[in-house]
């Protein structure tokens, strides 16, 4: 399928190439963009053959938001609706069967924070630049910035960065927990995806069954996040990699996982 705003590349073993492609608007978010990722979401949660997504951002901007000249006109009810796409597509991603890697490569504000908080790990250049600024616009996050951002980096760092509308860069990011790893820019997409290729490397229906009940369960109290794990490990047993991964083990060798 062809994207007017998205450029797909297909990598070796089973990674997707994600590039937002708006540099003129620096990469931000408008309905069009936010259907298009919807609908890529959606057929890669759907295709057997990709394991992992990398996401990153054309230019010098990850995401700088959501597209501001669409949304100064909206009323109320308009408003909310943009929100509900931006949300259900932000969901498409967290709870897609595949990981995905967010690589931010610069700035990654409001809706690109909120975009990259979707994803299961962030990399991020030392060029990158993350907040919320909404409440400098008259406006709150509005694509899970509320929610994502305080399950990631805890209700206190969270609550400043939203009430303040400060921006931060790489290295605090790094330090409250918001990134993974730090690169220089140069390196910022090859660390991404030797991250991806190590995961690939790994059973894919141990991997997505993790992420699943990783997903579901943080939402639940303990008692539950259990029993999700619980049925997520003796789903495992009815996989031909189960077999080989614990046979290669037994037999001090590698193991040739099939994906099935």
């Amino acid at each position: 399928m062809e994207y007017k705003f998205l450029i797909v590349e297909e990598k070796e073993d089973g990674i997707l190439l994600v590039t937002i492609n708006k540099e003129s608007s620096l990469n931000a978010l408008s309905s069009e963009v936010l259907t298009e990722l919807n609908t890529l979401f959606t057929h890669i949660d759907q295709c057997e053959k990709t394991k992992v997504v990398v996401l990153t951002g054309k230019g010098k901007a990850f995401v700088a938001g959501a597209d501001i000249s669409e949304m100064a006109s909206l009323n109320a009810s308009e408003g909310a609706k943009f929100a509900k796409l931006g949300m259900e597509t932000f969901m498409k991603i967290e709870k897609n069967s595949k990981p995905v890697i967010a690589a931010v490569n610069g700035f990654a504000l409001g809706g690109g924070c909120e975009i990259s908080l979707a994803c299961d790990i962030r990399v991020a250049s030392t060029k990158a630049k993350f907040g919320q600024p909404e409440v400098g616009l008259g406006i709150t996050p509005g694509f899970g910035g509320t929610q994502r951002l305080i399950r990631t980096v805890g209700p206190g760092a969270a609550k400043e960065l939203i009430y303040t509308a400060d921006i931060i860069n790489a290295e605090e990011a790094l330090r409250i927990g918001l990134v993974n790893h730090v690169y220089e820019p140069e390196e910022l997409i090859d660390k991404a995806l030797e991250i991806a290729k190590k995961i690939a490397s790994k059973a894919k229906l141990a991997v997505e069954y993790s992420k699943c009940a990783i997903v579901n369960g943080i939402q639940t109290d303990i008692e539950t996040g259990m029993e999700i794990e619980r049925q997520a490990f003796g789903l495992c047993f009815a996989t031909e990699d189960q077999k080989e991964g614990m046979k290669a083990f037994l037999e001090k060798r590698s193991p040739e996982f099939k994906g099935l």
